[in-house]
């Protein structure tokens, strides 16, 4: 929502200050220059990177309009989730928990918590990792360096599409004089005509610079600066399943454990201790749209 909103602030006080300056609007729609600027810009991109960044890229355009899934209430149900995984670790063992990390689907204690199921790299992660502390024979700074490796992986592979639509930005700008490059070679090969429509050439050419820039740092460098946050989002997220598992492989109870990923969460979503202590008294399932 604040996405779209931003966008419309950009384009709204650029178009507004224009016309209070009693700038023609028509001059400005130049769909030759948008052409050459759009375009070049899409295929420095498919030049540059593969099908799965562009594919992330798109998908992260996307996430952009929906804003952040990492709510308070999300990270609620996953400390809750979380509780009653130890909970029955602690009172069957460890290998109890081996049917719900090969079978998620049909565990008793994800299938309450159906948006974690439906993020198949959280369920991965953390199936992962209940996977290798119930199978043993491994300490847990060890198990804490593998959880470590593989979340610099997945931060690796969420920040790729990032770099890729942020160098789009930065060309922008040069593709922009690409466009009043060519626009002034058009120009050149109409003087001597009539001086209304040189004027009108020479406008066409000094759009494309202007567009060139606006598009840069007005909405492909923000959107890229959002699906940035996101992956650093989506790395906390990690990083507080990753302390509490590892600090229940070290022996730690349940509700400490579940503390200890409590004090992970950033701090512009964390519950409050007793916020939290309620949520994991609570008896039944978790709401269908956890």
């Amino acid at each position: 929502m604040f996405t779209i909103i931003g966008i419309l602030v950009v384009f709204g006080a650029v178009v507004a200050g224009y016309l209070m300056e009693h700038g023609a609007l028509g001059v400005l729609v130049q769909p030759a220059e948008l052409i050459i600027i759009g375009g070049a810009g899409i295929g420095t991109v498919l030049i540059a990177n593969p099908m799965h960044i562009l594919k992330k890229i798109a998908g992260g355009i996307t996430g952009t309009f929906k804003g952040s899934s990492f709510t308070e209430e999300r990270y609620l149900l996953t400390l809750k989730m979380m509780y009653e995984l130890f909970t029955r670790a602690r009172k069957e063992g460890l290998m109890a928990l081996e049917t719900d990390s090969d079978n998620p689907e049909q565990s008793a204690i994800f299938s309450k918590y159906p948006s974690f199921l439906h993020d198949h790299h959280a369920l991965a992660f953390v199936c992962d990792s209940i996977r290798m502390a119930s199978s043993g024979g491994i300490e847990p700074f060890d198990a804490d360096q593998m959880i470590e490796n593989d979340m610099d992986v997945h931060h690796h592979g969420a920040t790729a599409p990032v770099t890729a639509l942020s160098t789009m930005a930065d060309s922008l700008p040069g593709l922009g004089i690409v466009a009043a490059v060519l626009g002034v070679v058009i120009t050149m090969g109409a003087l001597g005509g009539p001086p209304e429509e040189i004027g009108h050439k020479v406008a066409a050419a000094l759009v494309g610079t202007f567009l060139g820039i606006l598009l840069c740092y007005g909405l492909i460098g923000p959107i890229a600066s959002n699906m940035g946050k996101a992956a650093e989002e989506e790395h906390s997220y990690y990083q507080v399943l990753r302390v509490m598992i590892v600090a229940f492989m070290k022996g730690t109870a349940p509700s400490m454990s579940v503390e200890i990923g409590r004090r992970a969460i950033p701090s512009h979503v964390r519950p409050t201790f007793q916020v939290a202590e309620k949520r994991m008294k609570e008896k039944g399932d978790a709401p269908a749209s956890s």
